[in-house]
């Protein structure tokens, strides 16, 4: 069996793991941290933007897996191993400290990892359908995602104290991913020539195009990062009053509109964004995702009502099914086959500066303005993140045409 086929294989059976990990990351962890722990503002900044460190450490990371040459997937599933151990931790010591501690390690594992698996992508999957078997991957994990959501939701309703047995079925999935990232082949990554353990942020300064998508992404990441979490809060706090037929949201109602019905949404495009990913530029692409995020935000949190909610949800699912594939996998479009991981490390790198702020900062304007005002002003980063991309849309087929740079950074 060739490389390809093996790496899908086992990537296939990963995203069962990734999808029950993702509802942890996005919903619930959060939502234990508001209704069981009852958190302050900055204790759930921390838990929401906990896979941010993991970011901001990728560099770090792809770094240190090259200095020990491994296979990079050995050092994937290292990280998903540590991750394991994490999640049991905090099920065995239920206390708010070592939650929100391990709530940052066990998603840092997660995320760290990211750079890794994109460079394992590049290798094993040949180019031209890079992008649809990453989606059909994607479906198996939005699945997962959407049906564990609905399903502990469900177990969690009026029953919050159950939250250790989750804990314990999200350090399974960590275990069960490390096994599955352990069997895919790769190889350790090419030397670099760089010695400090981020110097990988050189292409940032040398690459324009990459420079000015990493911008871009900064205004949208900040918007969609600070109103994420913003988005459990909103339905589960009752400080803000939402009802559903007379009674405030139940885990299950929560559940529902944060994690199953996006998660269904995205199950039902991704395949369509995956395609358009291998055919279609990626600027246009990526200004056509940050509309739909753009108007997902106005109608959660703007319009003030169930059909608003419901269809804020759809988009923001509609538009999140995208931006899986076109997250992940654009630097494969820009950089040069050998600086993958890098390219990608910085890029998760400055997602990990954006995760870590934007979280703090929504939780802190949140106390002052509505969610509504909040939304509004996505929109706005949104639309400017937008206009930044429209000139670069005649670089959108990429084709490598960072290579002559790289080369010369080098020297």
């Amino acid at each position: 069996m060739d490389r390809t086929a093996i790496t899908y294989r086992y990537e296939l059976r990963r995203a069962l793991a990734g999808g029950v990990l993702e509802a942890a990351g996005t919903l619930f962890l959060l939502l234990i941290a508001v209704r069981w722990f009852r958190a302050g503002s900055l204790a759930k900044a921390l838990v929401a933007g906990g896979a941010s460190f993991g970011y901001l450490i990728a560099p770090w990371v792809v770094s240190r897996v090259e200095a020990l040459k491994w296979p990079v997937a050995r050092g994937a599933s290292r990280l998903a191993a540590a991750g394991a151990i994490t999640f049991l931790v905090m099920a065995l010591f239920p206390y708010l400290p070592v939650y929100v501690a391990g709530s940052i390690v066990g998603l840092t594992s997660v995320s760290a990892a990211i750079p890794l698996l994109t460079q394992i992508y590049q290798e094993n999957y040949p180019e031209r359908e890079r992008g649809a078997r990453f989606g059909r991957t994607m479906m198996l994990r939005i699945g997962a995602a959407a049906l564990f959501s609905d399903l502990a939701g469900r177990a969690l309703s009026g029953h919050i104290e159950r939250f250790r047995w989750l804990l314990v079925i999200f350090a399974g999935a960590s275990a069960f991913a490390a096994f599955c990232l352990a069997r895919c082949p790769s190889r350790a990554l090419v030397a670099s020539g760089g010695t400090h353990p981020f110097h990988a942020l050189r292409y940032a300064r040398h690459d324009r195009v990459f420079r000015q998508t990493l911008i871009s992404w900064m205004f949208l990441g900040t918007a969609t990062l600070m109103m994420g979490p913003l988005r459990v809060e909103y339905l589960a706090n009752p400080r803000y009053g939402l009802k559903w037929k007379g009674e405030l949201l139940t885990a299950g109602t929560v559940a529902l509109l944060t994690g199953v019905i996006p998660n269904l949404a995205r199950l039902i495009f991704n395949p369509l964004w995956g395609w358009l990913f291998d055919a279609m530029n990626f600027f246009v692409l990526r200004i056509t995702l940050n509309i739909g995020f753009m108007l997902g935000m106005i109608s959660f949190f703007a319009t003030g009502s169930v059909a608003g909610l419901v269809v804020g949800a759809v988009l923001f699912g509609i538009s999140n099914a995208g931006a899986d594939v076109a997250w992940s996998l654009w630097v494969t479009k820009f950089a040069p086959p050998d600086r993958v991981a890098d390219y990608m490390s910085v890029h998760t790198f400055f997602t990990g500066v954006r995760g870590v702020l934007a979280p703090v900062l929504g939780f802190y304007l949140v106390a002052g303005h509505t969610p509504a005002t909040l939304g509004w002003v996505s929109a706005g980063l949104i639309l400017v993140a937008s206009l930044f991309l429209v000139p670069e849309i005649r670089f959108g087929k990429g084709a490598r045409r960072a290579a002559a740079l790289v080369e010369e950074v080098s020297d």
